[in-house]
């Protein structure tokens, strides 16, 4: 039968989703319907996607993470390398186009209410909007099929965007600096926290525009949690 990420794979990369849409389908309408509320569309923020992303996006880490961990061995994998191939193929751009895959923009568009059409277009059009969406759909799935069977359709949905991580990786320092230069700004990164015993040593960076943080990161090295600022900065800055 083969795993997820083969399954995925023999079928081209536009096609990775099926077990997430099948999952999508089987969920009752009461947690469809939350998927697919936005915050402003309802009284109580509770009732949105909102609180199901949070949970979804600990589950996508996870297993996402459980994926790599065991396939990726060898001093080339240490836990900076995997740390960075994680938060690529997890990042705001790729949830977006693994949202895109699953055509959960128009789903979100035809749960509008009524008269408001262009309005939602309108958010709807950000990366985060749609990434946030993806993440209540995964947390949404966690609560009614488990772990397991959540886990597995993750995999597969995101197969395209871990095999671009590992084949070729983004440099977010750098795709940060280049983008801030052309409006003549620099990032500055400082460094918030350094713990645990030195052979484990684990710190905490923020990195700041001007004088707002835009992104904090943590790692096992000062690069690692570098990157991971860098890369929330970016998403932050859409």
């Amino acid at each position: 039968m083969g795993t997820a990420v083969e399954r995925s794979q023999g079928r081209g990369e536009g096609d990775g989703g099926l077990l997430l849409e099948e999952l999508q389908a089987e969920l009752p309408a009461d947690l469809a319907r939350q998927v697919f509320t936005h915050a402003s569309w309802t009284e109580r923020r509770s009732d949105s996607y909102e609180r199901l992303a949070f949970l979804g996006d600990a589950v996508l880490a996870l297993a996402i993470t459980a994926h790599l961990y065991p396939r990726l061995q060898g001093e080339r994998f240490g836990a900076g390398r995997l740390t960075k191939i994680r938060a690529q193929a997890v990042s705001g751009p790729a949830c977006h186009a693994v949202a895109n895959r699953l055509g959960l923009r128009e789903r979100l568009e035809g749960a509008a209410p009524e008269g408001s059409a262009e309005a939602v277009r309108d958010s709807i059009a950000t990366q985060r909007v749609l990434a946030s969406v993806l993440e209540a759909l995964i947390g949404a799935c966690f609560l009614q099929f488990g772990y397991e069977r959540t886990a597995e359709a993750v995999v597969e949905a995101f197969a395209p965007e871990i095999d671009r991580a590992l084949n070729h990786p983004v440099d977010f320092k750098s795709t940060l600096q280049e983008q801030l230069a052309r409006e003549g700004q620099r990032a500055r990164y400082e460094l918030l926290s350094e713990s645990g015993p030195p052979h484990r040593r684990w710190f905490k960076v923020a990195v700041l525009i001007g004088d707002r943080v835009y992104g904090e990161g943590a790692g096992p090295s000062k690069k690692v949690a570098q990157q991971e600022a860098a890369r929330q900065a970016l998403e932050r800055l859409g």
